[in-house]
């Protein structure tokens, strides 16, 4: 280890002092007695240590203490905490030591952050496991994770000197846990710059894209909200408010989410800003109906869409966040989202629980959170949940809209936007969910999967005579109705395995087939697994006979390659590339181990990982694929970054959706244009017309994104078509 130098030192010093004064940490204070102790003992532990970077490593900590301190609100056990939250892990200071010179409660909080040490056979299975004990912690203190989401972003302020696996990794493990569970804590702005980082790393070309887009725009933004907020302006200040006016860009991640999602360009994001009004409540009048005094106001001058008003003032979101939001026809023709919130509204949305305590009293809807943190707990005492089985529901349960449901006697109950009424059952009690039948919503009798909606009242109707059905859990989607059904369908899953795992090993004595890597790829591809548990259990549960395996064996994957124009695949002499993740895995015409994921179909451009799945065979994803998220964030040691060259021989598939006007020879115009203009195979072309207006899919094979972008581009020249786009293909293997 190289030693500090004397500047270092000096700066080091400097941080520190600068992170007192951000804190407000009086100078003599006892606060500050406490502080400068566990930064000594931070500092003489991490003495000449260094991040990747080659910076000292002591600053990590000091800029998570700031992070926890001033970015999010949190006190001084939370910066003594952050200063020593990695001392246990990375030094031979104990946690006896840390509870012998700083108490109980600072220890608890450190041992919650420090990693677990031990041999696991997986080591993504250690990586679930340490969240796993995180959330344990949390569940007695939520200091414990909120320092770990500040940790996690200077990680990511920070992940510029990781390698590219690292960053892929950490990054994917990020959007997959840490983004959806700031959001649940209402941490927005954290949340917020959490997944632009992700997209910075994961998607570096587009997010340099989108914020150079941002900038360009930003003179004509501001100028059309000073043009918007001016009458606003000056009405507020004759009915002697005290506000704020500011209009800021949702965020890049944000952007790109929607131009993925809803297959649109930059420009046609009609919500790429917002207007907020934060205003100084007046003593005498309630904070909700000034709310709607200032919404009143501004309805008097601009249309509202009726359809966009979300009141979470009258209800606060189970996060605490509160506010008015409306989209209201702006000058020019533009709808423009306006927010409405008062300062400790504002506090809350910013800085999440953090602030709840702060304000402890006058917010009546810590509940929510304490039910939440009781779920969650009930979760991690159940002896036979797995690590990764209890990610899985933990996630499922973070990052969903919500609504607000009643019980017979009135009571509001607040639930997933997905729930059912199985769900609401087992959020009464979970004996009522395990012995449910049915259910009556809004009076009326209603099967158990019958989803709900905001505001309807449910009761439950129970049988001491029922059984839990092990197809309940299809259709579930609380993390408590989930726990519960799993615990009693443990044991028929085991079964059903072991029947698979027989099954599939008779069949294959049977046909003399080997029991080998090359059996099971095809098996998982089949039965889009990722394990032989899953995959034995889906034999077990359908029932595998002679006929199917042998057409399994017998198929070969038409989504990864066709030979094109007459042009064989290259010979099998080419040896496989060993697998190497700290370096990315090339493919061009002559990569041998690789397969196309079909959830996804990547093609030649795309941004891409590989996964290895037996021996050093690569599944490729797409980069945003929701499955190469999930398996980043669990199984990073199986996963390498992939870089696309030169693809001449092979044809990869990819689909176009386009819509115009029907008119007569549209379909010819667009055919010829992809058939001799182009000369590109199709595979399948489908056109739909309904009054005058016309749908077409077509699937093409293409060498790379830039043939299907110059397809894209052509046909949308031809008149008549009025939008073309790529979309993705999700096709279940057959």
């Amino acid at each position: 280890m190289k030693a500090f130098t004397a500047k270092e030192k000096k700066d080091i010093i400097n941080e520190f002092n600068d992170l007192l004064k951000t804190a407000n940490v009086e100078p003599k204070s006892e606060e500050h007695k406490v502080v400068s102790k566990a930064f000594k003992i931070a500092y003489e532990a991490h003495a000449n240590m260094r991040r990747k970077s080659g910076k000292p490593y002591i600053y990590h900590p000091i800029e998570v203490a700031r992070i926890a301190s001033h970015e999010i609100g949190l006190g001084t056990k939370s910066i003594v905490a952050s200063l020593l939250h990695d001392v246990v892990e990375d030094t031979d200071i104990t946690i006896e030591d840390v509870e012998r010179q700083f108490g109980p409660k600072i220890a608890n909080i450190v041992d919650g952050l420090t990693k677990i040490s031990g041999v696991f056979l997986n080591r993504s299975n250690m990586q679930a496991e340490n969240f796993r004990k995180i959330l344990m912690t949390m569940t007695d203190d939520l200091r414990v994770i909120i320092i770990k989401l500040a940790d996690r972003l200077h990680n990511m302020r920070t992940l510029d000197s990781m390698p590219p696996n690292k960053q892929l990794k950490i990054a994917g493990e990020t959007l997959f846990i840490y983004a959806p569970l700031a959001h649940r804590m209402g941490l927005y702005s954290l949340k917020t710059e959490l997944e632009d980082l992700c997209l910075k790393y994961m998607h570096p070309q587009e997010y340099v894209e989108i914020e150079s887009l941002i900038k360009e725009t930003e003179k004509k933004r501001l100028t059309y909200i000073n043009r918007f907020a001016l009458p606003i302006t000056s009405r507020l200040n004759d009915e002697g408010f005290e506000f704020e006016i500011s209009g800021r860009p949702k965020s890049i991640y944000s952007i790109w989410n929607k131009m993925e999602t809803k297959s649109v360009t930059f420009e046609e994001v009609f919500d790429l800003f917002a207007i907020r009004i934060i205003f100084d409540p007046k003593d005498d009048i309630p904070e909700k109906i000034q709310c709607w005094n200032i919404y009143s106001i501004i309805t008097d001058m601009y249309i509202p869409k009726s359809d966009r008003i979300r009141d979470w003032v009258s209800q606060p979101k189970s996060n605490g966040y509160e506010a008015l939001h409306s989209t209201v026809m702006g000058p020019g023709g533009k709808w423009v989202e306006v927010q409405i919130r008062s300062s400790r509204m504002n506090e809350i949305a910013e800085r999440g629980y953090a602030a709840h305590w702060k304000y402890k009293g006058i917010s009546q809807h810590e509940g929510e959170l304490d039910r939440w943190i009781k779920e969650i707990r009930e979760m991690l005492e159940d002896p036979k949940s797995d690590a990764f089985e209890f990610l899985d529901e933990f996630k499922l349960n973070l990052f969903t809209s919500e609504i607000m449901v009643f019980t017979p006697k009135g009571e509001i109950l607040t639930l997933p936007a997905s729930a059912t009424a199985l769900d609401f059952a087992f959020f009464i009690h979970s004996e009522v969910g395990l012995h449910a039948v049915g259910a009556k919503v809004n009076h009326k009798l209603v099967p158990l999967n019958q989803k709900l909606k905001a505001a309807d009242q449910i009761e439950i109707i129970t049988s001491a005579k029922q059984q839990p059905d092990p197809n309940w859990l299809k259709f579930v989607t609380t993390i408590k109705a989930k726990s519960k059904l799993k615990n009693v369908s443990r044991e028929h899953r085991k079964k059903i395995t072991e029947e698979g795992k027989i099954n599939l090993e008779y069949l294959l004595m049977e046909l003399g087939m080997p029991s080998n890597s090359n059996v099971f790829r095809k098996l998982f591809n089949h039965y889009n697994t990722q394990n032989k548990e899953e995959l034995y259990f889906k034999i077990g549960d359908k029932k595998l006979d002679r006929d199917t395996l042998k057409k399994i064996m017998k198929k070969r994957s038409r989504s990864k390659y066709i030979k094109f124009w007459g042009i064989e695949k290259p010979g099998t002499t080419n040896a496989a590339q060993k697998f190497d993740k700290s370096k990315p895995l090339i493919v061009d015409d002559n990569t041998r181990n690789y397969e196309i994921a079909v959830c996804c179909h990547p093609i030649p451009g795309d941004d891409v990982i590989g996964y290895k799945a037996s021996d050093d065979d690569i599944v490729i994803h797409t980069s945003s694929c929701p499955k190469a998220i999930e398996l980043n964030s669990r199984e990073s040691q199986h996963v390498v970054k992939v870089e696309w060259t030169s693809q001449k021989l092979l044809a990869f598939l990819g689909r176009i959706t386009l819509k115009g006007i029907d008119d007569v020879g549209i379909v010819s115009d667009v055919t010829s244009i992809i058939s001799k203009e182009l000369n590109v195979n199709m595979r399948s072309i489908n056109f739909e017309s309904h009054d005058g207006i016309f749908e077409g899919l077509i699937d093409v094979y293409v060498h790379n994104s830039n043939d299907l972008n110059n397809l894209i581009m052509n046909i949308g020249n031809i008149k008549g078509v009025s939008t073309v786009s790529r979309q993705e293909i999700k096709e279940e293997p057959i």
